[in-house]
């Protein structure tokens, strides 16, 4: 059997993909409010657990399953352009979910439940009978859910000894996962056409162009106004103003990206959702003086 070139094999786990997670986990660590000193061999471990396992897993499964779309949408990709030669896609996402769970057995149990949990959602967004990402409210919340709030939760777990987070991280993480539904549903502008063909319902298959750039930004902003109020209310005031005025220019630059969401799409990812992960660090910071172990 032919076997892929290494560089195949990369690009199918798509590194570039990596960010959100280890950032996400980044915050985690940040949250916990346990000084890094010490402890910098689990947060690396964890930062490789978030990005190139665990995300690299999904990129790797959701090739695999979207190799039809793909010859539609992206035909250069390894699978369809046959880099990938036969089930290697498949074996690769196989060995990484496997190598993605030795390694978080060794973090501790809710580490490893995290990233158990992240791996599930990873398979059921792209494999049947599940596929979730037939539906772009259950595909784009599975990979919110996976790509940020586990994976901060995930970092806060480690920085604890393996125990839970107390809650107000849970909280800041499961808001800031509803606001990546809108970021990832920003991911979907660019294959509308190959969607429709497929049978896809991403949201702008779903709702329009226009709709679905309305729907992201509403699901954006909404959950960083609730982000706000939180930390007011755990009197964290100056945190709060200062992700307020990072949303306040994140809605300027929303007002552009809705005037041609679908040439503008990459635009905002590359400044608007900058600014969104800028607020996640500061609501980290914003409890980096709390126990970070519930009661």
């Amino acid at each position: 059997m032919a076997r892929p070139a290494l560089s195949a094999v990369v690009e199918l786990l798509k590194p570039i993909t990596w960010f959100p997670p280890m950032w996400a986990f980044g915050c985690g660590v940040v949250s916990s409010g346990v000084a890094a000193a010490g402890h910098w061999p689990e947060i690396v471990t964890g930062v490789v657990l978030a990005g190139p396992l665990v995300c690299a897993t999904s990129q790797a499964a959701n090739d695999w399953f979207d190799r039809h779309v793909d010859a539609i949408n992206e035909p250069q990709r390894p699978i369809p352009s046959g880099r990938m030669p036969g089930r290697w896609g498949l074996y690769v996402a196989i060995v990484w979910t496997l190598l993605s769970l030795a390694v978080a057995a060794l973090l501790g149990a809710w580490v490893f439940g995290a990233a158990a949990a992240g791996l599930v959602l990873a398979w059921a967004y792209s494999a049947p009978p599940f596929r979730f990402k037939q539906n772009g409210w259950w595909g784009n919340g599975a990979c919110a859910l996976s790509y940020e709030g586990l994976a901060w939760v995930t970092g806060a777990a480690v920085m604890v000894g393996g125990a839970l987070p107390e809650p107000r991280i849970i909280i800041l993480a499961l808001l800031y996962s509803i606001g990546a539904h809108g970021i990832m549903t920003l991911n979907d502008f660019k294959s509308v056409d190959g969607d429709r063909q497929m049978g896809v319902g991403s949201l702008p298959v779903r709702l329009g162009v226009q709709g679905a750039a309305r729907a992201a930004c509403v699901i954006m902003g909404a959950a960083q106004v609730a982000v706000v109020f939180c930390l007011i209310f755990w009197g964290r005031q100056a945190h709060a103003l200062a992700v307020g005025g990072l949303l306040l220019l994140q809605v300027i630059l929303m007002d552009h990206f809705l005037d041609r969401p679908s040439e503008r799409a990459i635009f905002y990812s590359g400044l608007g959702v900058t600014l969104y992960v800028i607020g996640m660090q500061v609501s980290a910071w914003a409890l980096r003086t709390s126990p970070a172990v519930a009661g």
